[in-house]
């Protein structure tokens, strides 16, 4: 009895054994790159695999998109500044029998590419360059890796530049250099501000020296504002015209006494 439960239980087990190497179930983002023999037959999936027990074997890839995050890499630029710089890179396997059977690891291998780009487009690139035009650096940066992995049958949809670390003096040069640009800036609108304040001043002036009513319209104005700002001390302007009335009217009186 107990040889035949024992023999029993040892058939079931191989039966499982068996319809497990048999039957392989992919789900709709993965694909099975069937060998047979050692020989490559086919891409297999979404769903049930059926395979031939010892003589097939299925090696499973992933479809989805992978994001890989490549670590900080030191880079001189082209005007010979050390700066670190990491990125994100988006790739997926778009032939499954290419990944397997043209590359050892695609993982590894999109990775090591990455990094080596990365140092070396962003060498082709001044300082303000690499922190003004990113979107041409990440599109070159693209482009380059797609155009390696493609053989793998990998597509690279997209490489983003994260963060430019840069030494501390050069961040202390730069923040300088923005002050002053700043400074710079705020002096041309002050002009400019001056410039067509003189030139209101004197296109009203114009217009006020040919009509003399105007400036005493213009004097009694002056004396409400002042009035309206409880001064203690009130200083009024007086126009020259008015001394000249009165030096006319004296010079007068002194011609008729004689």
């Amino acid at each position: 009895m107990f040889n035949a439960t024992t023999a029993l239980t040892i058939v079931i087990l191989l039966i499982i054994s068996l319809l497990v190497n048999i039957l392989k179930i992919l789900k709709e983002y993965e694909r099975g790159v069937v060998f047979r023999l050692g020989r490559y037959v086919a891409v297999r999936g979404p769903g049930l695999i059926i395979l031939i027990p010892f003589i097939e074997k299925l090696v499973k890839v992933n479809l989805r998109t992978v994001v890989m995050d490549v670590p900080p890499q030191d880079v001189i630029t082209k005007d010979n500044v050390s700066v670190k710089v990491n990125a994100v890179v988006y790739f997926r396997v778009v032939h499954p029998d290419k990944a397997i059977l043209e590359v050892e690891d695609y993982f590894y291998a999109t990775s090591q590419l990455c990094q080596t780009t990365l140092r070396s487009i962003i060498g082709q690139f001044e300082l303000d360059d690499l922190l003004s035009n990113r979107d041409k650096i990440n599109s070159d940066l693209q482009s380059v890796i797609d155009a390696q992995t493609d053989p793998w049958g990998v597509k690279v949809s997209a490489v983003e530049i994260k963060h430019i670390d840069l030494p501390n003096e050069m961040q202390r040069a730069m923040s300088k250099q923005a002050e002053t640009e700043r400074i710079r800036r705020s002096k041309v609108i002050s002009a400019k501000g001056e410039l067509e304040a003189s030139t209101k001043l004197a296109e009203a002036s114009d217009i006020m020296s040919a009509n003399p009513i105007t400036i005493q319209l213009r004097y009694l104005q002056t004396l409400n504002e002042i009035g309206n700002e409880k001064n203690s001390t009130i200083v009024f302007p007086v126009p020259i015209e008015m001394f000249k009335l009165f030096t006319k009217n004296l010079n007068d009186d002194d011609k008729d006494k004689k």
